[in-house]
């Protein structure tokens, strides 16, 4: 493991959990099998960014056009989403985790969406760091969803056009106050954004690692905090 810099640690890292399929498929089992497994690499990252320091991390779980997938895929993700919390809520809470299910949660059944609601009551409070689980989401609906809520205030004479600006925009995404992204991390070798946080990440470092979802470690982790700590962030400016 790398030393890290404790001064220089991200705010806000966001991973794309990508590859459980290939792993699955390079062991002759169906595509649940990896996502299964990568429950084990959440609760890694998870563990790791809170001894570390980060203070929000996004994990794109399931997004919008996810619902493309074969419907028993689709199915298996819904159940494993629920035991997921059923199973993990309760040691998060126990470790002063904030959990937030960001997405249009709608679409799901309302067992999953009570489920959703209960799990947030109970952490809503902790503040040694906040998980966020993009589920159903993408970043363009995002900003949609954004607009919509911006457009009903003009009309309804809650605030004027001359009221809305990035501050303004920012506090009506999904992410509302929370810090923008610092860093995204995206695995299995594939180098996409994929309709995830497209605002939130407008000056985030990029790292892409080859490491399939399931086989994440802290170690990858460590790895991809030590080369953010290399470069030099300059938000549009020459120094």
């Amino acid at each position: 493991m790398i030393e890290l810099d404790k001064n220089n640690i991200p705010l806000h890292v966001a991973i794309i959990m990508d590859g459980n399929g290939r792993w699955a498929k390079q062991r002759n089992k169906l595509r649940v099998f990896g996502h299964t497994h990568g429950v084990g690499s959440v609760r890694r990252a998870v563990s790791y960014a809170r001894q570390i320091g980060v203070k929000v991390l996004t994990l794109y779980a399931f997004s919008s056009e996810n619902w493309n997938r074969p419907e028993q895929e689709v199915s298996s993700l819904m159940t494993l989403f629920m035991q997921a919390l059923d199973r993990e809520v309760k040691k998060l809470h126990k470790n002063d985790i904030r959990l937030k299910i960001i997405g249009d949660t709608s679409r799901f059944s309302e067992k999953l969406q009570e489920k959703i609601r209960k799990a947030e009551e109970l952490t809503e409070k902790n503040t040694a760091l906040t998980l966020n689980i993009a589920a159903n989401y993408g970043g363009c609906w995002d900003i949609v969803q954004a607009t919509k809520q911006i457009a009903d205030k003009v009309k309804n004479n809650e605030i004027n056009t001359e009221d809305i600006n990035e501050q303004c925009f920012q506090q009506h995404l999904v992410t509302q106050e929370q810090p923008q992204v610092d860093l995204l991390i995206r695995t299995s070798g594939e180098q996409r954004i994929s309709n995830f946080l497209l605002w939130q990440i407008a000056y985030a470092e990029l790292c892409f690692l080859d490491v399939l979802w399931p086989d994440f470690s802290e170690k990858d982790f460590n790895q991809a905090i030590a080369n953010y700590q290399q470069r030099h962030r300059r938000f549009g400016g020459t120094e």
